[in-house]
């Protein structure tokens, strides 16, 4: 069952290219006028982003299922120290080796906090494993090669802002705010049919956001005029507002926006890293999570404050890296 799952997930990624060239194909049939310049301008975008994307993507959910079916949510609570100002720094820097996507990084804390870790520890935890895993690391490394002070600024901003939020939230988080996640169970889903379902789960979820932020990146390029770009790229402070704002809408998965990030080459390398920081961090689908799984008042504060935070961290690292 766990291969069939694998299986189901390449061919998912090939089915992009299959869509291109069927839509190609067809297209004078349907008469569509692909061979526009506009048009095959933006086939060659999307085609580029999606097509190196859905490796990454796949390999990342594929460690995530992983891990969710394989490794008890107890372990994290025995590592994690008692004091939560500690506990913090440790559950941040834990995403450097325990990989996820952003979609289930909410699940995820929201078991931590069930199973008696502290809040801030899980937060951290949530903002930090999309943001600075390895599959994340290596898909930026590879999406800007030659540079490896994106790749070192990414893991910086990223970590800076998750141990930032969690501190904050120990400063100054209440108990209302947050909304007991409830327990979701199933007794029947462990070892290889958890793998399987979480592996299917994940990939079509993410995949499917890839896809749409791919699309919606080669509109972006194609169609939105050079002189309304330069007005924003002219500007340090713009352009990485922004792309700021640009990722929330997006939803463009972790394994996959640095290379939308590298395709937006029109931009500061700040402004990009902005883009890359913010993304894992906030965007629509995950204030949604958030809302679901821990109430929409705690959604609407955490995602405000975590978007200022990932946007100060970014320019201040891209002041000193980049």
């Amino acid at each position: 069952m766990a291969v069939r799952a694998l299986v189901y997930a390449v061919l998912g990624g090939a089915a992009l290219l299959v869509i291109a060239t069927v839509a190609s194909v067809l297209g004078p049939a349907l008469a569509l006028d692909l061979y526009t310049p506009p048009v095959a301008a933006w086939w060659t975008v999307f085609t580029a982003i999606a097509v190196q994307g859905v490796p990454f993507l796949l390999l990342g959910t594929v460690v995530s299922a992983a891990i969710g079916a394989l490794v008890p949510a107890k372990v994290f609570s025995r590592l994690l120290p008692r004091n939560q100002a500690l506990a913090v720094p440790v559950a941040g820097a834990a995403g450097v080796v325990l990989p996820g996507c952003e979609c289930a990084s909410v699940p995820v804390a929201g078991s931590l906090m069930r199973r008696g870790v502290a809040p801030a520890a899980a937060l951290a935890f949530l903002l930090s494993a999309p943001a600075i895993n390895p599959v994340v690391l290596v898909a930026t490394s590879v999406a800007f090669p030659g540079q490896p002070e994106m790749v070192l600024g990414r893991l910086v901003a990223s970590l800076a802002t998750a141990v930032v939020m969690g501190w904050l939230w120990v400063r100054f988080g209440r108990d209302e705010w947050l909304r007991p996640p409830a327990r979701h169970t199933d007794p029947a889903a462990s070892g290889l049919r958890a793998f399987t379902a979480g592996l299917q789960h994940d990939f079509l979820h993410a995949g499917g956001f890839l896809v749409v932020g791919a699309a919606a990146a080669a509109t972006f390029d194609i169609v939105v005029p050079r002189s309304v770009l330069d007005l924003f790229t002219g500007s340090p402070w713009l352009s990485v507002l922004l792309l700021a704002l640009l990722a929330v809408v997006l939803c463009v998965c972790s394994e996959a926006d640095a290379f939308v990030a590298a395709s937006l080459s029109g931009f500061s390398p700040t402004a990009r890293l902005a883009f890359m920081v913010v993304g894992p961090m906030v965007d629509l689908k995950l204030m949604a999570l958030q809302a679901g799984t821990f109430g929409r008042s705690f959604a609407l504060r955490f995602s405000s404050v975590t978007w200022v935070v990932a946007v100060v961290s970014s320019v201040l690292v891209g002041w000193w890296l980049l």
